[in-house]
């Protein structure tokens, strides 16, 4: 079964977005060992799910770096890495190598986790990121803590839940990598 893995940055205080969704606190100036840890976690990854709302900003955001004459091979991945949008309003889209899904999250994502292939990242907005936790569907969580607290805002964890620790990795641009896996109850 392929893993599904999630790559998520958050402040200190455990939220992904400030209430009106802000993100101006996020650390973007990563080091040469942060930035070479998210193209080890990326490597195995042939295909990406993301919610609608992030789709919106990240899929137009890597089509246009990959096509500059400097991209390098993470920017192409991110572009070309077949790309699955969950949404329930969305019906077209004309963004490539990208499908939009509308059924139920659990069974489509079950159900891609039963197929052969590589590795799949979740990218996501608060409430995307939720519903996979909820469902259980997450196999391994790579949280991005910024250093910063923003004392209120979205968060992906919005009920009990049990994790099990696997690594922390601080980075010298401020941010550390906690890695978990969930305690399956």
């Amino acid at each position: 079964m392929r893993k599904l893995k999630l790559q998520m940055q958050v402040s200190i205080d455990g939220f992904v977005a400030g209430p009106n969704s802000e993100m101006d606190w996020m650390v973007w100036n990563w080091d040469t060992k942060c930035l070479e840890f998210v193209k080890e976690l990326t490597a195995p990854v042939d295909c990406i799910l993301l919610g609608r709302k992030l789709a919106e900003g990240f899929i137009p955001h890597w089509a246009a770096a990959s096509a500059a004459p400097e991209a390098d091979e993470f920017t192409r991945k991110m572009s070309e890495t077949p790309k699955i949008v969950f949404s329930k309003t969305l019906t077209s889209h004309e963004w490539a190598n990208t499908r939009i899904e509308n059924g139920d999250l659990a069974e489509s994502v079950q159900a891609l986790k039963a197929q052969e292939g590589g590795d799949i990242i979740a990218y996501g907005g608060a409430d995307f990121v939720h519903s996979l936790i909820s469902a259980g569907l997450i196999d391994e969580l790579n949280l991005f803590v910024n250093p910063t607290a923003i004392g209120n805002g979205m968060a992906i964890f919005r009920e009990r839940t049990n994790l099990k620790l696997i690594k922390a990795m601080p980075f010298e641009c401020g941010i550390t990598v906690l890695q978990y896996e969930p305690i399956k109850a």
